[in-house]
């Protein structure tokens, strides 16, 4: 008999509206998520700790856990910490890194998890992966998908706006991330999940044709729902490829290379989308990233990251090495040093005409 259905990983809620952290208590307690109150909270030193200090009254029942950071020894000491309490379920409270570690700290000791963003800079709030620092630099967790997604437009508008803008480079790089895919399909074989495809592409085109800025609601709603969507297009998929390519392979090139001066994860994989696309000969989509990323306040050039042009050649040259098995642009074109360089120079004349 065939298979009519299938059943999607996703979050049980989402809720993205102004004044949706004011209801977080009913809303766990409704949805069955915990009725008894007992949670554990795990919280940033920053908007976290700040945040804090209005929930805790409706939350009686609750223990706080400050994280410092976003590394796997401090999720693993989340995890210790938790262990044994029979709590119905973990919060993450704050940016990308604590929601990370609170998923992989959650799924260490088989607890559903909560994720209630106060910035919207990546699109780890709902995927399926932790990125974490660890002793040889950053690696990528396989974990549970939050079984919900809270997302305070009140509390996002408070965040520091680049984060914001970051977390436009990476929604828009889906784009590159999907052409890579296609092209990985073509070139090997490698199987494409088109509900994925679809969602992680409307996600990008959503962000890229929407008219407002981070200091428009409508727009911030658009861009945390387009964050949404790509976490659980790769849940779907079973891995990043939906939004992962090229793009993210730069973006850890610059991460590995350059640890100490390496710029926010969004600008990296923004600039690497807009570059992507100029080495596929689609100049029109990668000039129109490019437009997008600049009236955003995003780089489109890596000297206005700080990188000089021979380190960008340097980062792309690297890139593959990145994520073995993994077939995108870079590894198809196969370029040298100086074909990067000449690729590098026709696309900054490109975007800059």
């Amino acid at each position: 008999m065939p298979v009519l259905t299938r059943l999607i990983p996703s979050p049980v809620v989402v809720d993205i509206r102004a004044g949706a952290l004011a209801h977080l208590s009913r809303l766990l307690a409704d949805q069955r998520i915990s009725t008894s109150g007992k949670l554990a909270f795990a919280v940033s030193a920053g908007s976290g700790a700040r945040l804090r200090e209005a929930l805790a009254p409706e939350m009686p029942g609750a223990d706080w856990f400050p994280v410092a950071g976003g590394t796997i020894d401090a999720a693993v000491t989340l995890a210790d910490a938790m262990r044994g309490k029979r709590y119905d379920a973990v919060v993450g409270l704050g940016g990308g890194k604590i929601i990370d570690v609170t998923k992989y700290a959650a799924a260490r000791v088989g607890l559903p998890m909560a994720a209630v963003a106060t910035n919207l800079s990546h699109d780890g709030i709902c995927s399926p992966i932790s990125t974490l620092d660890n002793d040889n630099g950053r690696g990528s967790y396989g974990v549970p998908t939050p079984i919900a997604v809270v997302v305070d437009l009140e509390v996002i508008r408070e965040a520091p706006a680049r984060y914001l803008r970051a977390g436009i480079g990476d929604a828009v790089s889906n784009l590159s991330a999907i052409a890579d895919w296609e092209l990985s399909h073509r070139e090997t074989g490698e199987r494409i999940d088109g509900l994925a495809a679809a969602m992680a592409r409307s996600a990008g085109e959503a962000i890229l044709r929407h008219p407002g800025g981070i200091g428009d609601d409508d727009f911030l709603g658009v861009l945390a729902e387009g964050l949404v969507l790509s976490g659980i297009a790769m849940s779907i998929s079973g891995d990043s490829r939906p939004s992962s390519g090229a793009c993210h392979e730069i973006s850890h090139a610059f991460d590995l290379l350059f640890p100490a001066r390496a710029a926010a994860h969004g600008e990296q994989v923004g600039l690497g989308a807009a570059f992507a696309m100029h080495l596929r000969g689609e100049p029109g989509v990668s000039g129109l990233i490019a437009q997008t990323l600049r009236r955003h306040g995003l780089p489109v050039l890596p000297t206005e990251m700080g990188f000089s042009e021979a380190e960008f050649v340097e980062a792309v040259a690297f890139a593959p090495q990145t994520r073995p098995g993994r077939f995108t642009i870079l590894e198809h074109l196969d370029l040298s040093a100086t074909e990067i360089r000449d690729a590098y120079a026709d696309y900054a004349k490109t975007i800059s005409s």
